[in-house]
């Protein structure tokens, strides 16, 4: 399964283990990634490929615009990973 820029991933290891985050850019083995509250999009977080694993791939406006290589805020970040790792989250949990 290839992750690639604005998909949405979930960390397997570290202290961020569990969180959602938004992938902001690929460099061969490693993602960088963002969620807009600990990990702004302005510095976001160097983590290998093996260490996550792609939840989903979205059309949302947020991953419209990191394709595009527009401006992307923090809040938007997080309102988009809000709802779709809460959908995400339910389904897992059965719930």
């Amino acid at each position: 399964m290839d992750i690639a820029k604005a998909d949405i991933v979930i960390s397997t290891a570290g202290r961020d283990r569990g969180k959602c985050f938004f992938v902001i850019e690929t460099d061969g083995d490693c993602v960088l990634i963002a969620d807009g509250k600990s990990r702004k999009i302005e510095v976001p977080k160097r983590k290998k490929l093996k260490h996550v694993r792609r939840v989903t791939r979205t059309d949302s406006h947020t991953a419209r615009k990191l394709l595009r290589g527009e401006v992307v805020l923090n809040s938007e970040l997080r309102r988009d990973l809000a709802s779709i790792c809460h959908e995400f989250n339910s389904q897992n949990q059965g719930g």
